[in-house]
């Protein structure tokens, strides 16, 4: 199977770059009265759906027996072998015309990911991954992440639980203790890139809840494979399908940050 893997990556990458260019045509283009909220999100909710297709149409072909897991058009097929995608990562971010969007496709076996793509059309920049095989940024190895840096030399990435009210207090006392452990706090409108970054040691602590398998499905695979720590609140093996709060970074930076989130979480 790894041997399948790396050589399809290159069909891969080329449906990825078919949805990027989709994307990136449309971005910043909404129709006439896109000011009106209804139409935007109209506009945006077409980007989504015909960016899955493309996704869909070129990547089923590619893995025999493989189901599909889509923001959009759910489940179908096996989910024991699964390509697991979010067709545009930071929708209300594209939606407002920001620039910080993502692609995320994961092939996904037995619950585990075991290739992971991450794509930023703005910038052409592009995360692979094959289980076993090393992360790679732009088609380069990334060095491992540092195993020494504390969590006061941190810099944290996170998520607000907007649609979860019920926990919103907690993570804002969270984020409180947070804010005053490391260098400072970061929310960016796409959870995808957030964990890839925190897989190359850009960012060194990350904590979010409500998370769906297809935020972060590829962006686990690169925690795994490059050093980083990922796990739930509690500080358990986080289910990207079951758990509710994910904690993640470089580890030492993990052990403090993980600590931080079981207390106010619990």
């Amino acid at each position: 199977m790894q041997d399948h893997l790396v050589s399809i990556l290159p069909q891969c990458l080329e449906t990825v770059a078919q949805a990027s260019a989709f994307q990136l045509k449309h971005f910043r283009s909404m129709p006439a009265g896109a000011d009106d909220q209804k139409a935007a999100r109209e506009m945006v909710s077409f980007v989504d759906v015909e960016s899955e297709k493309i996704l869909l149409d070129g990547l089923l072909p590619l893995v025999d027996g493989a189901g599909f897991f889509g923001e959009e058009s759910g489940k179908t097929g096996s989910q024991d072998l699964v390509w697991v995608v979010d067709p545009l990562d930071g929708t209300t971010n594209y939606l407002s015309g920001l620039d910080h969007f993502s692609i995320s496709i994961a092939l996904v076996k037995d619950g585990e990911p075991i290739m992971g793509i991450l794509h930023k059309p703005i910038t052409q920049e592009t995360w692979t991954c094959v289980k076993g095989q090393g992360l790679q940024y732009n088609s380069e190895p990334v060095a491992q992440v540092s195993q020494k840096l504390e969590a006061k030399d941190a810099l944290f990435v996170t998520g607000f639980p907007y649609r979860s009210q019920d926990i919103a207090s907690h993570f804002f006392a969270c984020a409180d203790e947070v804010l005053v452990t490391g260098r400072g706090i970061r929310r960016t409108g796409s959870a995808a890139l957030d964990v890839a970054n925190i897989s190359c040691g850009w960012y060194q602590g990350f904590w979010e809840s409500d998370l769906q398998a297809y935020d972060i499905a590829a962006g686990l695979l690169f925690l795994q494979e490059n050093g980083c720590i990922v796990t739930n609140h509690h500080g358990g093996a986080y289910n990207m399908f079951e758990d509710r709060v994910m904690v993640a970074g470089l580890p030492k930076v993990h052990a403090t940050l993980q600590k931080i989130v079981a207390k106010h979480y619990a």
